[in-house]
């Protein structure tokens, strides 16, 4: 699914052939457009442990039979007959008319260390092998399936409809821009060809649009989108709709196809940087449908394509700059159905995909960079909303749990965030915001009165990391809602300290029944004052200081 696009769950099962006498040959599969053959072997262990730390012995790659099953043989050493699924290996492979210009691949997925390819290659007979290992299981292939990037073919082919084109396919002319010579291409495509795009591509194709799908923030839009649809027979969806705008490195048409009515475009590394909501949408309705009902549905209906080529020079060493810069610039310039935010602008900067790539790697967690980017792993049950940390409150928590907790709450953090990269400099402080990160979710679900939250939330994740963050790594999701309960009383003894001590925030007055003077402690006008951060601060301080000497 991920590395050649096969969405089919039964046309991936046809190719998995680990069963009893597979000649030590899990998978396969046969890329014809390329003319290359994979043979798949995998040796990963079953526990999370055993997954992450266990290598395979040399001694198991000795049962992949390759050149023995693709030399033809029927049975295996020992003599048994090769499964059905082995046979039907040999069977596809004999089929191909120009065998001869397919090359071998051999996929290992395993954790194997020390040993050279050329050694490997001597084990499976000779052929090339990669090594997929558990680190690149989870970002090669987990990663791209949670997000919706898992395929990115380099060239897209969409159907178009000539029956009712009275003046031609397409409308084409040439523009120049301070970021290069360009070529423009309108035209209108079937609403299924659109939806077919998305449901096979996701967010691959929309890698260079500022937003990924925008399931709740643009929720009117999503509707009525789909009310045009799937309400009128007829087209207004032309009329009503924005239309969508796509960049590529190269576009052309071809009207003689041999199909009467009908032509093809054709666009090379296509990213959808406009419209990506509505493509996104139409691929929503086409997966809840069968193929006989949504043709149905998007039967006449089309929408307005803009593609964007650059005709500059490709191999040119600032292409892809003048490319990225173009994006922006388009990017900026559009009135979008939805609007984009400034944050939704930098989300594609480097910097925010490093500390996406780290804390993946190093926690699991999922830092949500664009709006909507894991809709898809949400949607299809891959994910909780709990591994996924939406990019504001990421460095909310990062700030708060290091005892920044004025700073924690300031607004639009994500964009005031000078210098995203230092997140990444200190590991004991991006440790120490994930073990803040466990007890944010541990106090959403104690269900504390709506007025502990805000700031005072953030300064309660900076005292349980001050207190109980464990040394190791390994030890953080041992965190219960127990140590919240008794948290709950030395936050009672903070508020309690700073009320016995601080006359700033007390207030004089006078009892309407009694005629007697009162005081009372100004509780929400201290947390929000930029003195509590010192006051909870120098608190925890002591209470870690008298923790440690209880302890000695």
């Amino acid at each position: 699914m991920v590395t050649f696009g096969i969405l089919d769950f039964k046309a991936r099962e046809k190719c998995i052939t680990d069963k009893s006498y597979d000649g030590g040959i899990d998978g396969y599969h046969i890329d014809r457009d390329h003319r290359k053959i994979y043979l798949i072997q995998s040796k990963f262990r079953t526990t999370e442990r055993n997954f992450n730390g266990k290598e395979i012995l040399l001694e198991e790659l000795l049962s992949m039979e390759v050149a023995r099953i693709l030399g033809g043989a029927e049975t295996d050493e020992a003599g048994k007959k090769y499964n059905g699924k082995i046979q039907q290996l040999q069977r596809e492979i004999r089929e191909i008319d120009d065998i001869g210009r397919y090359k071998y691949q051999v996929i290992l997925l395993a954790n194997l260390n020390g040993v050279s390819l050329e050694q490997l290659q001597r084990l499976t007979g000779g052929y090339p092998v990669e090594i997929i290992n558990y680190q690149s299981c989870y970002e090669k292939l987990v990663f791209p399936v949670i997000s919706g990037t898992y395929f990115n073919g380099p060239e897209l082919n969409i159907y178009l409809d000539l029956s009712n084109k009275n003046a031609g396919t397409k409308i084409s002319y040439g523009v120049k821009t301070e970021h290069g010579d360009c070529e423009i291409t309108v035209v209108f495509v079937p609403t299924i060809e659109i939806a077919k795009v998305l449901s096979k591509y996701k967010n691959s194709i929309l890698k260079s649009n500022p937003r990924s799908y925008l399931d709740l923030e643009g929720k009117k839009v999503n509707d009525a989108i789909r009310e045009t649809i799937l309400s009128k027979d007829t087209n207004e969806f032309a009329l009503f709709n924005n239309g969508i705008t796509m960049i590529s490195d190269d576009t052309g048409i071809n009207e003689r196809i041999g199909q009467r009515n009908k032509a093809q475009l054709a666009v090379l590394n296509p990213q959808i940087i406009n419209g990506g909501q509505t493509a996104y949408t139409l691929s929503r309705i086409y997966e809840e449908h069968s193929l006989k009902e949504a043709e149905k549905i998007f039967a006449h209906k089309e929408v307005l394509l803009k593609v964007i080529t650059l005709i500059d020079d490709k191999q040119s060493p600032d292409f892809l700059s003048k490319k990225l810069k173009l994006v922006e610039a388009i990017s900026n310039a559009t009135n979008q159905q939805t609007p984009v935010i400034n944050a939704d602008r930098i989300s594609n900067d480097s910097e925010y995909e490093a500390i996406q790539t780290r804390i993946f790697a190093r926690y699991g967690i999922l830092f949500e960079r664009k709006r909507g980017e894991f809709g898809d792993g949400l949607n299809k049950g891959y994910l909780k909303k709990t591994l996924i940390v939406e990019r504001n409150m990421f460095f909310r928590i990062y700030l708060a749990s290091n005892g920044e907790i004025n700073r924690s709450v300031e607004k639009k953090l994500f964009l005031r965030f000078d210098n995203p990269l230092e997140v990444l400099v200190d590991l004991s402080k991006l440790d120490t915001f994930y073990f803040g990160l466990l007890c944010f979710h541990q106090l959403n679900e104690a269900k504390l009165p709506v007025q502990q939250f805000g700031k005072e939330l953030f300064a309660k994740i900076y005292g349980l990391t001050k207190l109980y963050k464990p040394e190791s790594l390994e030890d953080f999701k041992e965190l219960t809602p127990s140590m919240i309960q008794h948290f709950e009383t030395v936050w009672d003894g903070l508020i309690s300290h700073v009320q016995s001590t601080s006359t700033k925030f007390i207030k004089e007055f006078i009892d309407n029944v009694t005629l007697e003077k009162r005081t009372t402690f100004g509780r929400s006008k201290w947390i929000k004052s930029l003195d509590a951060e010192q006051d909870i601060k120098e608190y925890f301080d002591r209470q870690l200081a008298q923790s440690k000497a209880t302890s000695v």
